[in-house]
């Protein structure tokens, strides 16, 4: 996790954090419920919700499976109205400095569409673990761009290359890892059921 020395008030960060916090509330949970539901500790989640710590995508990825939300779904509901046309400079970013992991919004998910596009990168040596599916039985396919990835789905590693795809209903933990020599670039296809 990233500490952040100040978080503006309309930052990305701010927002997550305020977000965050409602979830929590929506949900009439203590911290020491969504402790206990997450596995997270109080006081991690107390910081994140006041903006004074930045989650990483493992963290981001176990409170997203709490409140049963793609982890795309989260970041838009702390960005604006989305666009049907989505510039490439206005694609929100998040960053995840401790993995090494990037992640843009491509194509943003909407409340009338079951599909969203996500670029992913990872550095080589980067790994990434999601304990459980966000939502059980989300459709995903990963089209690799450069460089190589190596997803772990139902216990099975699939070494997914430049131009492979990727694809599977998610219903438990998966894992990410680029073994290099370089980074992997990948688009991410999720679609709810």
């Amino acid at each position: 996790m990233r500490e952040t020395d100040e978080t503006e008030p309309g930052s990305v960060d701010a927002r997550l954090a305020a977000r965050l916090g409602e979830l929590r509330t929506e949900r009439g949970w203590s911290l020491d419920e969504l402790s206990r539901r997450s596995e997270v500790s109080r006081s991690t989640l107390s910081r994140l919700e006041r903006g004074e710590l930045s989650p990483t995508a493992a963290l981001l990825g176990r409170l997203c499976t709490v409140y049963g939300r793609t982890m795309s779904r989260l970041l838009l509901e702390v960005e604006t109205e989305p666009p049907q046309l989505v510039p490439a400079a206005r694609q929100p970013v998040w960053r995840d400095e401790a993995s090494g992991f990037v992640r843009r919004s491509v194509s943003p998910p909407h409340s009338g569409l079951r599909a969203e596009v996500v670029e992913g990168t990872l550095d080589a040596g980067a790994a990434i673990t999601y304990e459980d599916a966000p939502v059980s039985g989300v459709e995903q396919h990963v089209w690799v761009l450069e460089g190589t990835v190596e997803i772990t789905v139902d216990g099975t590693v699939h070494t997914v290359r430049r131009g492979d795809c990727l694809r599977f209903r998610l219903r438990g933990p998966s894992h990410f890892h680029c073994p290099g020599p370089g980074q992997v670039r990948y688009a991410l296809m999720i679609v709810l059921p």
